[in-house]
């Protein structure tokens, strides 16, 4: 097989033409290519608004041993693909079944893998299946009902259920688990060009059948999936695990347990620091959501091209404070709605999300700032175990968000929060899933991080002229970026605790869906180690 890169071709393309561009540079005719599929497109915007696709192609070719004697034309190269190898087979006799606590992307893929290959994997989840939870959702939104245990965070799916669905990461992963979480979210009915686009997105739409699809697969497989069961308890005995106990008083025995409990298992955090599994604080970041008109945004990235082929424009912005705190845009969705994201009483945290035809009109991000441990105990100032000190200075946060419009998302254009006190409507309306109302956002953040983030949006302004206009709508507030603690695992993915595998974004070892995925896989690989006794199986295709 050869791979071929960078061919480029202007957006609006057919296939046939890209398959004449392929000959073309193979120096072949039509007549001789066997086969050839997309290995990866993205978008180059650098001289908008001539945009292009920039392809990598895999090709295979009849008498390919007599071309690739020949010197291969540039960008042309002998290629052997990989393909992912789940190294062990469970063994007739199970000595117990792994559990699994959570049912987002970590969690899922963790039970896929296992029940894949014969392991029967349990899964706990505290929230409601997809359907049942969205209609949940749907309700708080519009009438304000929380449902503490099912809800944006909570349920099939995870928090990603209610996002853009993005599915790119930065994870580099020899063994391949990468392309192994898109063949199966195809599998379960994602459209097949999230295998190669390099921003691949599925929408919240969709990614709720395909989540059902991946839960109905682990079934049938020979997995159980448990939903509205809370873990209340483990069960610990000489040094290791022994089972989880929930909330109804059931007892699930197993020497395996699994915690992909995702970023915002609050109680649940507590509860393992009772039962003394080591865990430690983590730098997280937090600040708002933005909102721009779509139209803006593609076209300053893309120009006044053919912005209805490419479809709506995203970006990426980092930056960094005079006092050297990072600044950066975060899980930025073209197209979508600033969602309420809250999961407790009493307190208010935003989200983003996108539907797949990205059709709302507008564009919103986060925009968050950095924070440490020590930069938490110092906003709170109060007394509090300093492990915590992340989750209370998120709480923090969300009670304020929460009192400045008694429970309605708080939305103020960027020229009042400058000044701060004042609430004025402008020439955008909030795009927003759930309730919202003006309010002065700025003193829900300690004055440094309202400083940073103003600074930031200034300097993004330069990048992206506009951006910083007026008008521009601020959320708040988006705390929820990623998990404050993290909690510890060695070398063989296990924590101190013999039989406790932290897995996912929520122990503090991924940042999104794909890469919580990977991260299952990769939990799902050490689960089969300690029950096969370190010996791989040999890999069988049923």
């Amino acid at each position: 097989m050869l791979r071929v890169t960078q061919i480029k071709l202007p957006v609006g393309h057919s296939r046939e033409i890209l398959q004449k561009a392929l000959t073309k540079r193979l120096g072949v005719s039509a007549s001789s290519l066997r086969s050839w599929q997309i290995e990866r497109r993205a978008i180059d915007a650098r001289k908008k608004p001539d945009i292009c696709y920039v392809y990598t192609l895999t090709a295979e070719l009849d008498r390919e041993d007599l071309y690739c004697k020949k010197r291969l034309p540039s960008g042309v190269a002998f290629y052997r693909p990989s393909i992912y190898r789940f190294p062990y087979q469970a063994p007739d006799r199970m000595p117990y079944r792994p559990v699994i606590v959570g049912a987002g992307p970590a969690g899922l893929f963790c039970g896929w893998m296992l029940a894949r290959y014969g392991f029967r994997p349990i899964l706990l989840e505290r929230g409601d299946v997809v359907d049942k939870r969205r209609g949940k959702t749907a309700d708080f939104w519009e009438n304000g009902r929380l449902d503490p245990e099912s809800n944006v965070q909570f349920g099939e799916g995870g928090a990603g259920t209610f996002s853009d669905g993005k599915l790119y990461t930065g994870v580099k992963d020899p063994s391949d688990r990468n392309r192994e979480v898109m063949r199966i979210f195809v599998e379960a009915g994602g459209d097949a060009q999230i295998l190669y686009d390099a921003h691949a997105h599925i929408g919240t739409d969709e990614l709720g059948k395909i989540v059902t699809n991946i839960r109905k697969q682990i079934e049938a497989m020979g997995g159980e999936v448990h939903f509205r069961t809370l873990v209340k308890e483990l069960v610990i005995r000489n040094g290791r695990i022994a089972g989880v106990q929930t909330h109804d008083g059931r007892v699930f025995e197993t020497e395996a347990v699994i915690l992909a409990i995702g970023h915002s298992a609050r109680d649940t955090f507590r509860m393992l620091s009772e039962n003394h599994v080591i865990m430690e604080p983590k730098p997280f970041a937090v600040g708002v959501r933005v909102q721009h008109e779509q139209e803006l945004i593609t076209r300053l990235q893309y120009g006044n091209g053919r912005l209805d082929e490419i479809g709506p424009a995203s970006y990426k912005l980092h930056t960094h404070t005079h006092t050297g705190r990072a600044v950066y845009s975060f899980c930025m969705c073209p197209g979508g709605y600033v969602i309420n994201a809250s999961s407790s009483e009493g307190m208010l945290a935003v989200n983003g999300m996108s539907e797949q035809a990205r059709n709302s009109g507008y564009a919103n991000s986060a925009i968050v700032t950095s924070v440490t441990p020590a930069d938490c105990l110092s906003y709170i100032k109060e007394e509090c175990d300093p492990l915590f000190s992340g989750m209370r200075f998120q709480e923090r946060l969300e009670s304020k968000a929460w009192r400045a419009v008694g429970g309605s998302i708080p939305v103020q254009r960027l020229a009042d929060f400058r000044q701060g006190g004042r609430n004025t409507q402008g020439s955008q309306a909030p795009c927003v899933k759930g309730q919202a109302d003006y309010a002065d956002i700025r003193p829900v953040f300690p004055k440094e991080i309202s400083a940073a983030i103003l600074e930031g949006m200034d300097t993004f302004d330069h990048q992206l002229s506009g951006f910083a206009d007026d008008d521009t709508l601020l959320f708040g507030v988006e705390s929820r970026t990623s998990s404050p603690i993290r909690i510890l695992r060695e070398a063989d993915m296990q924590n101190p605790i013999k039989g406790i595998f932290p897995c996912g974004e929520g122990a503090g070892y991924a940042g999104g869906i794909t890469s919580a995925a990977i991260d299952g896989i990769r939990s799902a690989e050490a689960v089969a180690s300690s029950i096969c006794g370190n010996r791989g199986l040999p890999y069988t295709e049923n």
